[in-house]
């Protein structure tokens, strides 16, 4: 959807949820700063039990002077109800009749939605989105600095001060925000009041310690989304701690963060795997967390009792600690670099060839300069050398190789390159901080059929440290193929079952 396509509409209603947060209230206010611009008078409302209390957005609403209102009903039916950072229908969202709905937002989706939508599930803000959509349009013009703290406070709200934040597009937008430090400063420091001090205090006091693995699982009275990352930043300074795991239960299901000081567990896919078909998670290595949906929880344990209750099989608490235990006990970790692998106990397979492309990035970064790569997979930094080539495939990965690999693992080719990804991935100058969209320089090429390996089939999950990084793991999935070049023992690696379907052929 285009934020053009609803300037038809002559009057406009601005709706976030009940009890709104930051990203919805700052979201809301660039939606009504963009339909003002264009000569639209739309309203920013909000409804439900309570009037917005908490101390920082009061400051936020005051400072930025956001006309936010607070409506028991509507008189007269919109043309247009807009909703921001919540869908219509939703529990959490007071229904008023209209015209005509649109949802702009970036939870995930559980009702249909209206034709008018635009829901990003992947971003870590609903900002982010609205961020992006003005991009779209050419409106960077209208980012001016109250409209830039609010999408910053927005994003660093809602992905606990960045550490949830996983989309390469969440990490554009901030980096191009002229936004009020000052002002941010003081609203990072008024988001614990005493009552959340005494929460933190009483969690920490109930924690739950699992000395063989060294990680800690602690509950919280419901809160501020960014006091579990303060308990998890506290607990897992604690030298016998690696990992800790906060979660506070909520009207719509759980929230929860994570901590990880240990690199054989990145918090982000820990994140995830806590989430998968109950809800959501990611963020980075070290820090990451995310939400547990009552709706998706009942439908993997049609079981489940919503109050957490430790006598019954699949409260909560145990879902977790069950899912906890699966993680760190029924994992394998190898090391590449100590690693022999059996290869009598492997098959032998050919990788047919790949449609790819790849890009010489001297024109963009200068040989000796460092580069910055970002992709869906994160940010990258690399030495751009002589013999740099980059490897861009059709889902966004980026991967550096030498010209002389390239050479011998692949060839240019006239074939069309089939480019998927949501997501552009950019080489940034890391000297002058000038990025650079890769797309555009990328020119086409076919991996070559004379890479042969020896695989299997994963029966565990598995964490895997290769030879050339041994800080960062690759994940398997049981079902997934672990691997390992025919010419290097130590070249070992995991492919996705279903890219080595595609990508492998059985010799």
């Amino acid at each position: 959807m285009k934020l053009s396509l609803l300037l038809k509409y002559k009057s406009i209603v601005i709706q976030c949820h009940d009890n709104p947060d930051a990203d919805a209230i700052c979201s809301g206010y660039v939606l009504y700063r963009y339909f003002l611009k264009h000569g639209i008078k739309a309203r920013l409302i909000y409804s439900g039990n309570f009037k917005i209390s908490k101390s920082n957005l009061v400051y936020l609403i005051k400072e930025l002077k956001i006309p936010i209102e607070f409506v028991s009903n509507l008189k007269n039916k919109p043309d247009l109800l807009l909703l921001t950072d919540c869908q219509y229908g939703e529990g959490n969202v007071k229904k008023f009749p209209a015209k005509e709905i649109a949802v702009i937002d970036h939870h995930q989706v559980y009702s249909t939605l209206p034709k008018l939508n635009e829901v990003r599930s992947n971003l870590g803000s609903c900002c982010s989105v609205i961020w992006n959509l003005l991009k779209i349009e050419d409106e960077e013009d209208l980012v001016d600095k109250n409209i830039a703290t609010a999408l910053y406070y927005g994003l660093y709200s809602d992905t606990n001060a960045f550490s949830e934040m996983s989309h390469p597009l969440d990490r554009d937008m901030i980096e191009s925000l002229n936004y009020n430090k000052c002002l941010i400063m003081k609203l990072k420091n008024m988001n614990l009041t005493l009552k959340e001090a005494k929460i933190a205090g009483v969690a920490m006091l109930g924690i739950d310690y699992h000395a063989e693995n060294k990680y800690a699982i602690l509950r919280t009275d419901p809160c501020d989304p960014n006091i579990l990352g303060l308990i998890g930043d506290f607990i897992v300074a604690v030298d016998d701690i690696d990992v800790c795991l906060v979660y506070s239960i909520l009207s719509f299901g759980v929230k929860f963060s994570i901590r990880s000081c240990s690199k054989e567990t990145r918090a982000d896919e820990l994140a995830t795997f806590l989430a998968q078909k109950i809800g959501s998670g990611g963020g980075h290595t070290e820090k990451a967390g995310g939400i547990l949906k009552n709706e998706l929880i009942i439908k993997q344990y049609p079981d489940y009792i919503e109050i957490d209750d430790d006598s019954a099989q699949h409260s909560i608490s145990n879902i977790i600690k069950e899912r906890m235990a699966d993680y760190f006990e029924n994992a394998e970790i190898i090391h590449a670099n100590d690693t022999t692998l059996v290869l009598s106990h492997m098959s032998k397979y050919e990788r047919a060839p790949m449609n790819l492309a790849y890009v010489e990035p001297h024109e963009c970064v200068p040989t000796g300069n460092m580069a910055i790569i970002r992709s869906m997979e994160g940010d990258t930094n690399i030495e751009i050398r002589d013999n740099t080539i980059l490897i861009l495939d059709s889902k966004g990965k980026v991967k550096a190789i030498s010209s002389e690999k390239f050479n011998s693992s692949f060839k240019k080719s006239r074939k069309k390159f089939k480019f998927t990804s949501d997501y552009i991935p950019t080489i940034k100058n890391a000297d002058t901080g000038k990025s650079f969209s890769l797309l555009p320089l990328a020119k086409s090429c076919e991996s070559t059929s004379d890479i042969k390996i020896y695989a299997k089939k994963l029966t565990k999950t598995t964490k895997l440290f290769t030879y050339w990084d041994t800080d960062k793991y690759m994940i398997g999935q049981k079902g997934d193929y672990l691997a390992v070049s025919q010419d290097d023992i130590h070249d070992i690696f995991i492919v996705d079952k279903g890219v080595f379907k595609k990508t492998y052929k059985l010799v």
